[in-house]
């Protein structure tokens, strides 16, 4: 009988369902570090799904990080393209982060499939663009050599879809202007986008071998990695025939081929170098690494911005806004380790925004970096059909490896207020828990879409031993395998699935399956209404441990309490040896209350 209950809620302990149900609880909380991390876990155990990642681009929304909402929300997009409340969010935010090209591309696809917001924002993007087009082409009718002009009506028509004006107007700028090799780099995306691969090539190989180092860098993201051939420099001189270093360099290949008179006839071409004149005396002021970092931060020259923003350290130690900027710049190298670094010097700055903002970072970098991560579940349980309490606990803590299975150690407790019971007089008093506390270590693997294994080994601390045995300390090996699956549908309505494997060595080395469903609705914030289908079966063929179980339910959250009640109707699938009628009546009542550190 101390087999009794030990189904009653392991499905509650599924790695997956405790996650998202965590993020979702820390979002009611309002604790949205922590609800951000559990669907970030969420997403990764189930990819397919674009819900969790809709619920996390609104919570990252709720902490003012507005470009990482955009990118969930482009997620979410790719994986339901059909839903388009959040490609709406998706453009609305693409305009706000200065991607008007993007979002205006998903209003227009919006507006004609008939979205009347889509509509509407399509117009307050396009109009201004149409006209300062039709403004600037008049100003060129009257003025045809204003570079402004052909510059900024390249800008309007690039933003606008308008690739051919684009392209004819930068050529115009590039032809008046051939020292903004800028331009060249726009020209070569635009010509990438008409599909005139060698163009685009000539023109960004010649912008990479310009003397403005981040137009160079801007030229280089967009040029494939492999070195460039002979014919490529050729077609880059032709567009850019003052290119010197692109000439020399060119040269310089000729020479490595042995191609020697070729590359003197190249170097022939260049014109004579200058005499170095020393330069007069100037006191010029030392450059401001802060500044040039951060304007490098804000356009995305991430190198740059570490170079400028670590000289600015150096000469201020104790600027903690640097120490930030560093931060979120180590962020999106994707060195988290360091950016974790420079956030936490970052909080204790004296001043309230920038050591909140740090803190909040922090907050959000350092648990997934953590070595050593501790869970700490309790689950009390009244049963009107054992007319019992019944207690199950578990103090787990993991180390955190980069590898699919991780170690940790255990400290479980399982246990019930009544003990021992007597079913008849025949019948000698029988336990309806294990009334032990099991130290244990363990490995568990890293859950894939809801699915992970574990296994464990371990010694049980009886605090009651039942009648006719002896023995305060057994060995006790337990393993298994869980799945957690929870689907979202329209209206609120979810259902979700809790499976369950188990093997258990102290109940003569049995083998265990629950499986508990859920189908229902969510209410408001906190409360869902549900049908319960629960069935058990083992492989020994234990009355105890073969039934099946459906009826109404309620789980409602008063933070940081989870509780839940459960009307059950029950049958035994095997009734030899059972002392029970084959049916039974339970209401189940259990408060969930857990937390990771």
């Amino acid at each position: 009988m101390g087999k009794l209950l030990i189904g009653l809620m392991s499905g509650g302990l599924s790695v997956g369902a405790i996650t998202l149900d965590e993020a979702y609880s820390a979002l009611r909380a309002r604790n949205y570090p922590e609800a951000i991390r559990g669907f970030e876990e969420a997403a990764k155990l189930d990819p397919a799904k674009s819900s969790i990642r809709k619920d996390l681009a609104y919570t990252l929304l709720k902490i003012g990080e507005t470009e990482a909402a955009r990118d969930r929300f482009a997620e979410a997009m790719a994986l339901d393209p059909a839903d388009d409340q959040v490609a709406l969010e998706y453009a609305f935010l693409c305009y706000e982060t200065k991607q008007q090209v993007t979002a205006r591309r998903v209003f227009d696809r919006l507006r004609r499939s008939g979205n009347p917001t889509a509509s509407e924002a399509f117009e307050n993007v396009d109009r201004p663009l149409r006209e300062g087009i039709s403004r600037w082409k008049q100003a060129l009718e009257l003025s045809p050599d204003n570079f402004s002009a052909h510059e900024e009506l390249a800008k309007l028509a690039e933003q606008r879809d308008d690739i051919d004006l684009a392209v004819e107007q930068y050529q115009a700028a590039w032809k008046m202007r051939p020292a903004r090799r800028d331009l060249l780099v726009d020209l070569g995306r635009m010509w990438q986008q008409q599909g005139r691969a060698e163009d685009a090539h000539a023109a960004l190989l010649a912008a990479s071998r310009g003397a403005e180092p981040r137009v160079a860098e801007q030229a280089r993201e967009l040029l494939p990695s492999r070195y460039p051939y002979v014919y490529e420099f050729e077609n880059a001189l032709v567009i850019d025939p003052s290119n010197d270093a692109l000439r020399r360099e060119l040269a310089y290949l000729h020479l490595e081929m042995g191609n020697k008179s070729v590359a003197e006839q190249q170097l022939q071409s260049l014109p004579p170098t200058p005499q170095p004149v020393p330069p007069p005396p100037e006191n010029k002021p030392p450059p401001n690494n802060k500044l040039l970092g951060e304007q490098s931060l804000d356009k995305g020259f991430l190198n740059d911005a570490l170079k400028y923003l670590h000289a600015a350290h150096e000469n201020d130690a104790m600027d903690f806004e640097v120490m930030l900027k560093l931060g979120w710049a180590y962020n999106l190298l994707k060195d988290d380790r360091e950016a974790v670094r420079w956030f936490s010097l970052a909080r204790y700055s004296p001043d309230g925004k920038t050591a909140a903002e740090a803190s909040q970072a922090y907050g959000n970098l350092n648990p997934s970096l953590r070595l050593l991560r501790t869970t700490v579940w309790v689950f009390p349980t009244i049963s009107t059909r054992w007319r019992d309490t019944f207690v199950y606990g578990q103090a787990k803590t993991e180390l955190r490896l980069a590898f699919p299975v991780h170690p940790y150690l255990s400290l479980r407790f399982i246990g019930d207020g009544r003990g021992a019971v007597r079913l008849g007089a025949n019948i000698s008093p029988q336990n309806l828990s294990e009334s032990s506390v099991i130290v244990g270590a363990g490995l568990a693997s890293t859950p894939w879409r809801g699915l992970m294994a574990w296994f464990e080994a371990g010694e049980a601390l009886r605090y009651l031993i039942p009648h006719g045995e002896s023995g305060r300390a057994l060995p006790d090996y337990r393993g298994g395998i869980s799945y957690a699956k929870s689907f979202r549908g329209p209206h609120r309505l979810f259902t979700e699935t809790n499976d369950d494997g188990v093997f258990i060595s102290r109940f003569g080395n049995d083998s265990l399956l629950y499986s508990q469903n859920r189908t229902g609705r969510t209410f408001g914030e906190n409360v869902q209404v549900y049908w319960n289908w629960n069935a058990t079966v083992d492989a020994t063929g234990e009355y105890w441990a073969n039934t099946v179980e459906t009826g109404p339910g309620v789980r409602f959250r008063l933070n940081p309490l989870q509780f839940t009640v459960n009307f059950l109707r029950g049958a035994y699938l095997v009734n030899e040896s059972n002392p029970y009628r084959p049916n039974f009546n339970d209401v189940r009542i259990g408060v969930w209350y857990a937390f990771t550190r």
